[in-house]
């Protein structure tokens, strides 16, 4: 696995020399290390190595606590937004009573709430196999009835002696 890059700090860049951002944005120019460190330390601030895979690499004078915290704040944002959402599922059987039925859709209905996915699942035991006409219209019943929450993802689909549909919130 690769390591996150570490930001680089005054003595620890190591070109020769770098494209300088003064502290209130404006570019100087490429300059030479030393420069740049000097210039860093008559501002009473840290050269803070930008963009290390520039050439010349990119380099700002600036509070680097400051900048440290600024990442930090922008990673937490960005993770904030990041969504995330679980397949569960719920497992029919061909002859799966009304009422059994309507518990389940409820369940189902809950799961698409809260904007997670939802596998249906019709399990066929021995001879049920040839019910799968049934456990089809069982599917598209449990979409029919959860249109207003779902989109379905994944058509119903036959994996051994299972059919299984995917079922996405709107």
């Amino acid at each position: 696995m690769k390591k996150p890059y570490k930001t680089q700090i005054n003595k620890n860049i190591r070109a020769r020399e770098v494209r300088l951002i003064d502290p209130d944005g404006e570019q100087v120019g490429i300059v030479n290390i030393v420069d740049a460190l000097n210039n860093a330390a008559e501002h009473g601030l840290d050269l803070v190595e930008i963009s290390p895979n520039a050439k010349p690499p990119v380099c700002k004078i600036m509070d680097y606590g400051r900048y440290k915290y600024e990442q930090a704040k922008k990673q937490h944002e960005a993770k904030k937004k990041q969504t995330t959402f679980q397949v569960k599922e719920i497992k029919f059987r061909p002859k799966t009573g009304e009422h059994d039925l309507l518990v389940k859709l409820g369940h189902i209905k809950r799961f698409l709430e809260k904007k997670d996915k939802v596998k249906v699942t019709v399990m066929f035991r021995g001879r049920e196999i040839t019910l799968s006409e049934k456990g089809r219209e069982l599917l598209a019943r449990v979409a029919a009835e959860t249109e207003e929450y779902a989109v379905v993802e994944q058509l119903p689909r036959f994996e051994g002696r299972t059919m299984m549909m995917v079922l996405a919130p709107k």
